[in-house]
């Protein structure tokens, strides 16, 4: 499926869950803070922005904040939100869509440049984040860590998490570097509602390259956005990386 077939009228309107999942307050006030703090006294710019999720609480919090995304219905919801002069979104593709203006901060959280299926198109998102930085600004990752150790030979799947109503797991292609997350609700009825993403998976070695072929280097890498140490047991990341400043 194409991304613009997944991001459709109907999972926009089930995506936002209001106090709970990646809306819950523990969840997402760190995010908020730490890219409060990144964007200092400049403007900031999300990739792939979505409903607003961070956006809008980034904005009420005195950080100008633009966006980019791909799916009109995502925008539709953003709008019962927030306006066009509150938040303006330019709708394209996080690869090449170029807005104005120069910014000290462009972010892409939960996991997105994942969506991006070619090594190709995830390089080229981090030279259109490098693009619109200004010397010194700053772009910030956050991506989870693929589970291949979980993985014995002869399986193609994990379950990353299970709880009442809900069961995700992942499905690998690890000769195309290619996972298609599978995410089952259900409540008491004999049927399950399906929701299933594709993406590409990527290491956090192979990010930092990509970051330097867009003239980046990396600032810091933390295993959440309240800091905790980045280790081999970590199952995401949150990366800063960093235009260098002029000299």
């Amino acid at each position: 499926m194409q991304q613009e077939e997944i991001w459709d009228a109907d999972t926009a309107q089930r995506y936002d869950t209001p106090g709970t999942g990646m809306f819950a307050p523990e969840t997402l006030g760190p995010a908020v803070d730490r890219l409060t703090g990144l964007a200092g006294e400049g403007a900031a710019l999300e990739f792939a922005i979505g409903t607003g999720r961070v956006a809008v609480p980034l904005a009420e919090r005195g950080v100008p904040v633009t966006g980019i995304e791909l799916s009109v219905p995502m925008v539709e919801r953003l709008r019962t939100k927030a306006d066009e002069a509150t938040i303006p979104v330019v709708i394209g593709d996080m690869t090449t869509t170029v807005v104005p203006g120069g910014y000290s901060l462009v972010y892409l959280v939960y996991n997105t440049i994942s969506n991006l299926l070619t090594q190709t198109e995830q390089v080229e998102c981090f030279r259109n984040a490098a693009r619109h930085l200004v010397p010194g600004g700053r772009f910030v990752i956050e991506l989870w860590v693929p589970e291949l150790r979980k993985l014995p030979p002869g399986q193609e799947a994990t379950v990353w998490q299970s709880e009442p109503g809900y069961i995700g797991l992942d499905t690998y292609d690890v000769l195309r570097q290619r996972v298609v997350s599978h995410h089952f609700r259900f409540d008491g009825a004999r049927q399950a509602l399906l929701f299933r993403s594709p993406h590409r998976y990527i290491w956090p070695a192979e990010l930092d390259l990509m970051a330097q072929l867009a003239g980046f280097e990396l600032e810091a890498r933390h295993a959440d956005w309240a800091g905790a140490p980045f280790t081999a047991e970590s199952r995401s990341h949150v990366s800063v990386y960093r235009i260098p400043p002029v000299r």
